[in-house]
């Protein structure tokens, strides 16, 4: 250990080479389950000191772990093999706007929320908006691939990137796409790389698409008595021809769960509440609120809130934010999923999550991006009971079990990591996986960047215990 150190101290400056315990420690978790500490941590600042970590892990087959900071809830940053995790979120920020061009070249550290701010000084708008856009950065948003409530409009990040600047597992420097619009010139490496989860390369910049921003918007929120009608009243409006740019979800668990936190006025006797938000002219969103009206209330809405002003309408997308912070009262942790299924499936993936519950007894949650399919089933536990957490684990397999009996996928934006690598072979298939461990291989034949992540070791299994 002390020759690659020292190795690393002659191109990094010591004092952001970290080897304390205390600091080690603090790299050890993410938001997601487990605890792995690396033998040092290394703060970049620049293209040429993550080409030199990269060199010599390489050279001397260490394992390095990217970190943004550090928000991932499937485990993406976490250094199961030890060795170094490069700590991206110290780099100097750079948001370059090209208005004339409608796009944005970002380093890794910058917030993705900050991203949009600096685009609406310009009339315009970066679409993706995972919910940790205001602590999350852009890097860790590209390696998932991180979706949001616009997803169901505007799509995921990865629709959103026209190049990446980006630092191989061999310490070589490579440039993907560029700054048009059209190009296809060669395999996509660009859509390769962003949802890699890290194991491919370093991102160490990006040139993404910007949009104008939407002229105005409206709010509706919907209350309704069965889930299921919930279900279907998302599913009639995207038949409609009327394309929202937000619909979400909440289950009576959730909504009671943020009167009980922070009251702001939902509905607390209603099975389920659907958010919806319009964008565009002013006078298309007279129409369209009309017709989204008309199909809630065929479909059975007991009450639809249009807000009169957009403190109002802030009020009910504030709400819809609180709830990760509210159900995290309700036990000490949360096991958040992304089970993502065909809209069409959204009120059968419902009745699964209720049997799961009943089976196992435990409880579940659900809210989420219902608009795209998909939803955040939350299992809500206690980790020092060990008896629950074995529960736990068997309910989580089988909401995976359930998406992809639906039709569906076991992500749909928090990505594989460690937590859904054991069931990856389940959706994609013995040479499905195969493929992509190939891929892996080619760009990577040492496996020193991001091991443990993805591909499942033989027979493991998912774990949320301490063993």
């Amino acid at each position: 250990m002390s020759t690659w150190l020292d190795l690393i101290k002659e191109k990094i400056p010591e004092a952001r080479v970290l080897t304390e315990l205390s600091d080690r420690y603090s790299y050890s978790f993410d938001a997601s389950f487990g605890e792995y500490l690396p033998e040092a941590v290394v703060q970049v600042k620049h293209k040429e000191e993550v080409v030199s970590v990269l060199k010599m892990a390489n050279e001397h087959q260490i394992p390095v772990y990217p970190r943004g900071q550090g928000t991932c809830l499937s485990g993406g940053p976490l250094p199961v093999f030890g060795g170094i995790v490069l700590d991206i979120s110290q780099w100097p920020e750079k948001i370059d706007v090209s208005p004339d061009d409608l796009t944005v070249t970002v380093t890794p550290s910058v917030l993705t929320g900050n991203i949009n701010k600096e685009a609406e000084k310009h009339g315009l708008m970066y679409a993706p908006d995972p919910s940790s856009a205001h602590v999350a950065t852009i890097g860790g948003n590209l390696a998932e691939n991180s979706g949001g409530p616009r997803g169901l409009k505007y799509g995921v990040t990865k629709d959103h990137v026209l190049g990446l600047e980006v630092v191989t597992p061999e310490g070589e420097v490579i440039r993907t796409g560029g700054n048009t619009i059209k190009n296809v010139t060669g395999y996509d490496l660009t859509k390769l790389i962003v949802g890699s989860e890290g194991t491919l390369g370093v991102i160490t910049e990006a040139t993404l698409k910007l949009m104008p921003k939407p002229r105005d918007f409206q709010t509706l929120m919907v209350s309704f008595g069965e889930v299921r009608k919930a279900g279907e009243a998302i599913s009639k409006t995207l038949t409609s021809g009327i394309l929202p740019s937000k619909m979400e979800f909440m289950d009576q668990a959730c909504i009671q769960a943020v009167e009980n936190f922070k009251p702001v006025g939902l509905p607390k006797n209603a099975a389920a509440i659907v958010i919806i938000e319009l964008d565009g002219h002013p006078e298309t969103l007279k129409i369209e609120r009309k017709l989204v009206e008309e199909i809630m209330e065929e479909v059975g809405a007991t009450d639809i809130v249009v807000p009169k002003s957009e403190e109002e309408a802030e009020k009910i997308w504030h709400a819809r934010k609180q709830v990760s912070p509210a159900i995290a009262k309700i036990k000490p942790t949360k096991v958040s999923e992304d089970a993502t299924v065909p809209r069409s499936k959204i009120p059968d993936l419902i009745d699964r999550l209720q049997e799961i519950k009943e089976k196992h007894k435990v409880e579940i949650v659900a809210f989420g991006h219902a608009g795209d399919g998909n939803l955040h089933p939350n299992v809500l536990c206690d980790k020092r009971d060990q008896e629950e957490m074995k529960r736990v684990e068997l309910a989580v397999e089988e909401i995976f079990k359930a998406a992809i009996e639906l039709g569906g996928t076991l992500s749909g934006e928090h990505g594989i990591g460690t937590m859904k690598a054991p069931f990856l072979e389940s959706e994609l298939g013995e040479v499905g996986v195969d493929m992509m461990k190939r891929i892996k291989e080619s760009w990577d034949p040492n496996g020193i960047l991001n091991p443990g992540k993805i591909f499942a070791e033989k027979g493991q299994k998912l774990v949320l215990r301490n063993e």
